[in-house]
């Protein structure tokens, strides 16, 4: 089979395709893989190119470095946290969400099979992208969790995804707690479809094998028709956006964030005190 590669935006996103089959690669292992703009943009402009690729079969999204994908990068916005928005000012953090909820609903609308390869921690918007995947092949060592709330954060975009994903139950609990997953416990509640001891080549040739048993005119037709038989994701991506701006704004934000990145209780874990 004929391998090409390509890098669009960026070489924190690597394409390479064998075959029918292609691998999108979150690659910025300094990060986790964090989900910075130029990572959500070359999944989006990736999902456009697959969605009229009828030639390809199998679309496998994965991160390098012993990392899926730690969440949403806050990147040049990191000022902005916890201050609150200018009279008359347009947010800046309405279309950086935005996008992040765009490309949620590009891979869900994707004909080709979506297959998740997850080793070490899925967390945040990473879990999003996972609740979005046809099957999800992780590692005994993965970790997969919804952490926003302890950090003062909603669980914004992800949401929807999620509860559709999960269940009612589990989406509420697994969102309103901030709880995470070991691979075992992911595969008991659905969101892990198999789970291996380590990554490798061959057990991806096993996996891939069964997979390509489906026809792929066959797989687009059946994916419409849970689509339909679901309903679509509710469209709340606007919504999200704006309380994902509000919350990141919010002095819960401030002070959850910094105890974060001092390793330390956020204030309300301890006191039960709201910030003022």
């Amino acid at each position: 089979m004929n391998t090409r590669m390509s890098t669009p935006l960026s070489n924190t996103l690597q394409i390479s395709r064998e075959g029918v089959v292609e691998t999108w690669t979150m690659n910025d292992p300094a990060t986790r893989n964090a989900l910075s703009d130029a990572v959500v943009d070359g999944l989006l402009q990736a999902c456009a190119r697959a969605a009229q690729d009828a030639t390809l079969r199998i679309v496998v999204l994965t991160g390098a470095g012993g990392a899926f994908c730690a969440g949403g990068s806050l990147g040049g916005f990191a000022s902005l946290i916890g201050q609150p928005l200018q009279t008359g000012q347009t947010d800046p953090l309405l279309a950086m969400n935005k996008s992040f909820g765009d490309l949620l609903h590009a891979l869900c609308a994707l004909p080709q099979l979506l297959v998740c390869r997850v080793d070490g921690p899925a967390m945040g918007g990473g879990f999003g992208l996972v609740c979005c995947a046809d099957h999800v092949l992780a590692t005994e060592r993965s970790v997969l969790g919804t952490p926003e709330v302890t950090l003062g954060l909603p669980p914004a975009q992800i949401a929807p995804f999620v509860w559709q994903r999960l269940g009612e139950s589990a989406a509420r609990q697994c969102l309103l707690q901030g709880l995470s997953y070991t691979a075992a416990q992911a595969l008991q509640v659905g969101l892990v479809n198999e789970v291996i001891k380590e990554d490798s080549d061959a057990v991806w040739q096993k996996t891939l094998t069964r997979l390509m048993r489906a026809a792929p005119g066959a797989v687009a037709s059946t994916k419409q028709l849970l689509r339909q038989l679901r309903g679509p994701v509710t469209d709340l991506r606007d919504v999200a956006a704006q309380a994902f701006a509000q919350g990141l704004r919010s002095a819960e934000a401030a002070q959850g964030l910094a105890a974060f990145a001092r390793k330390q209780p956020a204030p309300w874990t301890l006191s039960g005190k709201v910030p003022a």
